[in-house]
């Protein structure tokens, strides 16, 4: 994939409900008493108990959200070259991969309910900041997925060369985004098993390749430093490849024994992204002495047809399609289950709460998270997706610092997976990747930077827009009786 591309409501029968005590709207002496309620309720609808999503499934949707496979790590070795490509696949996850894992297991287990990131923002700092972050990470993650029925076209147009341009192209735009949305309707389940299939076909054809390009490494070729280098294009491609690890999060409420199941889930997705990133790279640049400038995306499939032929080459090119399939999956369900999440919290109006009466799915959520990708679909992809890539990075440092102050001002909440540290070295745990994040966001164009300002305001003014028609009574909103029981405080045990 290219670097840059980074719902009446139907009742389950088995509903989880849970509320958490509100630290924004409680008086000042509540603060200091761990015990003390959270006013504000928080209500994740679940699925009924043959939807709930097991842990290998789970295991594959969080591949899909983060990584997908090694499509689009070539562009680290054109700006860098073989060494610091592979250092930095090899080194980017533990500085922002693992700490960003690590606090989705803790606070997915921790308050377990659809919406994810959104529910943590809003539990440490109010319902404004959890329906900024909303926004945020709604907007980055729609945009960013508009980048994948555009790849399916341009794979396909190889074949079928009159999908290249034109109307032909329109058409398969549209044909691939309505097909893969309906996918979407019919299930987590199916989404996630989907997902597994998807997985493996995609995945093998790269282990067959690091397979025929045993005799011909060279390891010294590991070493080769590039020239010239092009920080941007570098970071950029590791930042892409290598986060979204917390997007999962806003399916907790339709998993099985979240608690359980969530730290596991993360643990082999992430030993499946790095080494399905380092093996394809170790292959590549050892067996091949190739200039620097060749390692263009797409190129692993140009190294597979030079070392065992023709055959492979399709086979990953096919595997690319797939991959991008498996991706959107993700991300739409991610996306889907957040406005559900958002309207369970009353940020938006009750409708998005709506779910299918056959599937039991937020088919609002998807069909707006949808438009809005085909709608991007057909623009000018680089400063819109810099921008969003620009948002997300704004979530994250929203999110270490919901994730910090809740450990701060409510160590007992009872968390079933706890990161074994203490609060000084979370706060470096967390610095690290913030450093990272704020670099990555100052290095980027005027234009990036008007077009985030300008997004950002419109998530502001949505969200003063919706108090304003929960005032006036012109949406029907959820109510906070509808919202369940207490999470528990207590203290966490350590996985």
């Amino acid at each position: 994939m290219d670097r840059e591309i980074q719902v009446d409501v139907v009742h389950s029968q088995t509903a989880f409900t849970a509320t958490v005590t509100r630290a924004d709207h409680a008086p000042p002496s509540s603060m200091d008493s761990s015990s003390q309620l959270l006013h504000q309720p928080i209500l994740p609808i679940s699925s009924t108990p043959s939807n709930k999503l097991s842990l290998l499934p789970l295991i594959f949707l969080i591949y899909f959200e983060v990584s997908g496979g090694p499509f689009g790590a070539e562009p680290a070795v054109r700006a860098a070259g073989p060494l610091l490509a592979l250092l930095g696949f090899l080194i980017f996850p533990f500085i922002w991969s693992v700490p960003e894992a690590l606090i989705t297991a803790e606070l997915a287990t921790a308050i377990p309910g659809n919406g994810g990131y959104v529910l943590w923002a809003d539990r440490a700092f109010g319902p404004f900041f959890g329906s900024l972050m909303g926004f945020w990470k709604f907007l980055s993650g729609v945009i960013n997925n508009a980048a994948y029925p555009v790849l399916c076209a341009d794979y396909l147009s190889r074949v079928i060369h009159s999908l290249a341009a034109g109307t032909p192209r329109v058409i398969a735009i549209v044909l691939f985004s309505v097909v893969l949305s309906f996918l979407n309707y019919t299930g987590l389940t199916i989404v996630g098993y989907t997902a597994v299939a998807l997985g493996f076909i995609s995945l093998t054809p790269f282990y067959l390749m690091a397979g025929f390009t045993i005799p011909k490494v060279r390891p010294h070729r590991w070493l080769k430093m590039g020239k010239d280098i092009d920080w941007r294009l570098y970071f950029n491609t590791l930042f892409w490849n290598l986060n979204f690890w917390d997007n999962a999060s806003t399916l907790a409420g339709e998993v099985e024994n979240p608690q359980r199941i969530f730290p596991k889930a993360l643990l082999a997705s992430g030993l499946m992204t790095c080494i399905g990133y380092l093996v394809p790279l170790l292959a590549g640049t050892g067996a091949l002495d190739v200039p620097q400038e060749d390692w263009s995306d797409g190129y692993f499939a140009d190294i597979a047809g030079m070392i065992a032929g023709r055959w492979l080459k399709f086979w990953i090119e096919t595997g690319a399609v797939l991959s991008a399939i498996g991706l959107y999956e993700a991300q739409l369900s991610s996306s889907s289950f957040q406005l559900l999440g958002m309207a369970d919290l009353s940020i938006l109006p009750r409708i998005f709460a709506s779910r299918a009466k056959w599937f039991h799915t937020p088919w609002v959520g998807i069909l707006v998270s949808s438009l809005i990708t085909l709608a991007i679909s057909f623009m000018s992809f680089t400063d819109i997706i810099s921008s969003a890539n620009f948002l997300y990075s704004l979530g994250m440092l929203l999110e270490f610092a919901s994730f910090l102050w809740l450990r701060r001002k409510h160590p007992t909440l009872k968390r079933p997976y706890r990161v074994p540290v203490g609060l000084p070295a979370l706060v470096c745990m967390c610095l690290i990747p913030s450093a990272f994040l704020i670099f990555v966001m100052s290095i980027a164009t005027w234009k990036v930077y008007v077009i985030s300002l300008g997004l950002t305001l419109l998530g502001i003014g949505v969200y003063y827009l919706m108090q304003h028609f929960r005032s006036k009574g012109c949406l029907e909103f959820t109510r906070g009786e509808d919202k369940g029981v207490e999470v528990e405080e207590a203290s966490g045990t350590q996985i």
